[in-house]
């Protein structure tokens, strides 16, 4: 079954529009907007962030399903309401086999929808529902092909990426890369990424606590992972937009290795939600010394890294910034003191209470990046 393309849905709505007499914009149940089509008869407040936006606020869903949009099977007058800007409107449900799959909006301005011209145009909105309901279809097949994909088992990765490739999708042979959203909050879940605004061979799978992309060559993985992290943001309350976290593993030459790059954005995700530096994205080729989450146990590496000396070290919290400030800028007093806003002789005061504590030596190239190592690397594996 082919995939219903945006250029259909605009056709219905196009043909919507001209059949109303009126502007029109059809919306999917998450009110992301999806098509619309311009007629005489006014543009109000709601309607023009629609179309800019490209999504309503959950304010203006919430007014909306109040009148019973999300389980009506005709179609549903909404009132003016001239404090907020908003003008009259009909809401046809765009449903499919009992289930609500969109909304198609008609603005009614001077009242000349009646009941008959609105039974023809709910013909046009349930085709809509109808194809809705088939790109939904087909996006849940994607998803479990993209989550087969990242399976640990081999032969079921090589199943998944022969079937993406028989598709059409992505060919077998083309360089990926992989791509992880996730946030800082522990108590949101993922929601669904609205799909036809990302290209087509751009595959996702929406978990419970992240996001997977797949994005293929000629594709600029920047630009879809910045693309990406807008309409993440987009769903979320403006206070929780700082927090989405964007990973971005290094690339495969088959399809089937897709699993290796997206456990490198995942570690990648990990340390942008431990290190600053690396926010909102952060890239698994630029990370340096925390590419060394991949090379074991998390229980081993911390063994290895935050040894004693580091530790002691870890229940001093100003003396830990004081020598991760001091280590970053290469052993720099003046840097140091500038970027901590002390003074230069509380620098070596604090530094000569470091080695004192750890046992180490700063001037030893070998202590430093003992020590470098353990104070980066803990807030990662546990230190």
């Amino acid at each position: 079954m082919a995939t219903p393309t945006t250029d259909q849905l605009q056709d219905l709505v196009d043909l919507i529009s001209q059949l109303a007499s009126s502007s029109a914009t059809l919306e999917d149940r998450d009110f992301d907007l999806v098509a619309f089509a311009s007629q005489s008869g006014g543009l109000d407040v709601i309607r023009q962030r629609s179309i800019l936006q490209r999504r309503s606020t959950p304010e203006v869903r919430a007014w909306f399903e109040g009148f019973g949009i999300a389980r009506s099977e005709l179609p549903v007058r909404t009132p003016a309401d001239p404090e907020h800007g908003v003008l009259p409107r009909v809401c046809l449900p765009a449903r499919w086999n009992g289930v609500t799959y969109g909304y198609v909006w008609l603005l009614d301005v001077d009242g000349h929808l009646d009941d008959a011209l609105l039974a023809s145009a709910m013909h046009e909105a349930s085709r809509a529902g109808a194809l809705l309901a088939q790109q939904a279809r087909v996006r849940e097949r994607m998803e479990e092909r993209l989550q087969n994909l990242l399976s640990p088992d081999r032969a079921v990765a090589e199943q998944a990426a022969e079937e993406i490739s028989d598709l059409g999708l992505v060919d077998r042979d083309r360089k990926i890369t992989v791509v992880v959203l996730e946030t800082r909050n522990q108590d949101w879940q993922s929601v669904p990424l609205n799909l036809w605004r990302l290209p087509r061979s751009v595959l996702a799978a929406p978990e419970t606590d992240h996001i997977s992309l797949l994005v293929p060559e000629p594709h600029s993985v920047a630009d879809i992972a910045e693309r990406a992290l807008e309409l993440y943001r987009e769903r979320l309350e403006s206070d929780a937009r700082k927090d989405v976290l964007v990973g971005i593993g290094a690339p495969r030459e088959d399809l089937a290795e897709a699993r290796a790059s997206w456990r490198e954005a995942r570690l990648a995700v990990r340390v942008g939600r431990a290190v600053p530096t690396f926010r909102p994205t952060a890239v698994w080729a630029d990370l340096g010394i925390y590419r060394l989450l991949a090379c074991g146990p998390q229980r081993e590496l911390r063994d290895a890294v935050v040894d004693p000396a580091v530790r002691r070290l870890l229940e001093e919290p100003d003396l830990l910034i004081t020598v991760q400030t001091y280590l970053d800028h290469a052993g720099s007093a003046q840097q140091t003191a500038a970027a901590l806003s002390i003074h230069r002789q509380t620098l070596y005061h604090r530094l000569e209470k470091i080695e004192r504590i750890t046992g180490l030596d700063l001037a030893d190239g070998r202590d430093r990046l003992r020590l470098h190592l353990g104070v980066s690397l803990a807030p990662l594996v546990g230190g």
